[in-house]
């Protein structure tokens, strides 16, 4: 923070003081009925949940708003009272205006300070991926069905180019935008779908300006780098003790191999099922070798049963943990778990070297490890 001299902080402070002159919303709704509320929500600090501060109603087709300063810019929602969704803005010391789509709400219009402007920018840039995406996957159904894999490996690798020219323009959104809310977005959303490895998101996020970096949101994810870096490639992998299906305690480093493979799953996670096969046949190609594997399940409360039948029917001999705490599991919440599979690949050491492989991708790295490629 740049330092100010003080009798210019206590002029400023007391001019805030005397003139507040707040931030204003308005805007067009006019298929909305008149004396339906509108309501304003933001992010609440504490909780990193949507909190109602503001309301109005609907007259003669529009409504409009004064409400007081923001510290600092913050991710704010425009809800209507009987229709679904939400429009999503950025609360900052301008005048904001909407033009509200009943029937589409998220394709509404917002005019208005520069947050704003940068943030539709970025989710036209989102839409425009996710359309693309959508209608690329459509046509693999149809080339997979048809049988011409020729067509399906090219809709594949335009998928690829998608995926990472989506990449390349929100690093330099960041990069281009350091004082800017929408950044803090972009990094949020880098960080939960793990575009980049943890350590260069930790880069883009040092390099944002302070102010940013002090919002609520920017302190949510100062707290969620610091706990990603715990289990980034390259760290150690915290150690743990969990029940095993027998009822004892069993610890990660007693069962360390040469090569060591977390694998975080679940009796009810489909995509773990399919997947189990292809770990039971990397584990009986490498055993021999060093390689050991611990499956963590994720299952909930009083579903042992369950639990147990899945490791029986899917034919996984290695060790098996669980808290039966489903997301709330103490080890998943350790290593930062929100989606299942995941998988953890430990050298001998104990150090992570590579995470979320699956089928061919994880046997060729175990297979690297163990020098056997």
């Amino acid at each position: 923070m740049r330092k100010i001299i003080m009798t210019f902080a206590i002029a400023a402070a007391l001019t805030s003081c005397q003139e507040d002159k707040g931030y204003t919303i308005s805007g067009d709704a006019p298929k909305m009925e008149d004396g339906k509320t509108v309501y304003v929500s933001e992010i609440d600090e504490n909780t990193s949940r949507p909190i109602r501060v503001d309301s109005t109603t609907i007259k003669d087709g529009s409504f409009k708003l004064d409400l007081q300063d923001p510290e600092s810019p913050n991710l704010s929602f425009l809800e209507f009272e009987g229709t679904q969704g939400n429009v999503i803005f950025i609360s900052e010391n301008e005048e904001i205006k909407f033009k509200i789509y009943k029937d589409s709400l998220r394709s509404s219009e917002i005019s208005g300070g520069k947050e704003n402007k940068l943030l539709q920018e970025y989710l036209a840039h989102l839409k425009q991926v996710n359309e693309k995406v959508m209608q690329g996957r459509s046509e693999m159904q149809s080339a997979f069905q048809q049988k011409d894999s020729t067509k399906l490996t090219s809709l594949q690798e335009n998928e690829k180019e998608l995926i990472d020219n989506d990449k390349v323009f929100k690093k330099k959104m960041v990069q281009e935008n350091p004082g800017s809310f929408v950044s803090i977005m972009v990094i949020s959303d880098m960080l939960r779908m793990k575009s980049y490895p943890v350590n260069e998101i930790q880069d883009m996020f040092a390099k944002l300006s302070e102010e940013v970096q002090n919002t609520a949101i920017g302190k949510q994810i100062s707290k969620n780098l610091k706990e990603a870096n715990k289990v980034a490639i390259g760290s150690k992998a915290p150690n743990f003790t969990a029940p095993t299906p027998e009822g004892d305690e069993i610890a990660l480093k007693d069962v360390m191999g040469k090569v060591t493979v977390i694998d975080f799953w679940a009796a009810w996670c489909k995509p773990c099922r399919v997947e189990n096969p292809n770990l039971v046949k990397t584990y009986n190609k490498y055993k021999d070798d060093g390689l050991s594997i611990i499956g963590v399940s994720l299952d909930r409360p009083g579903q042992k049963d369950r639990w147990v039948k899945a490791i029986k029917d899917d034919g996984l001999p290695w060790h098996q943990v669980s808290n039966l705490q489903f997301w709330q599991d103490p080890v998943a919440q350790l290593y930062g778990i929100k989606a299942i599979p995941a998988a953890f690949v430990l050298n001998e050491e104990g150090t992570i070297v590579a995470r979320d492989l699956r089928g061919e991708d994880l046997d060729k790295k175990i297979g690297e490890l163990l020098n056997k490629n």
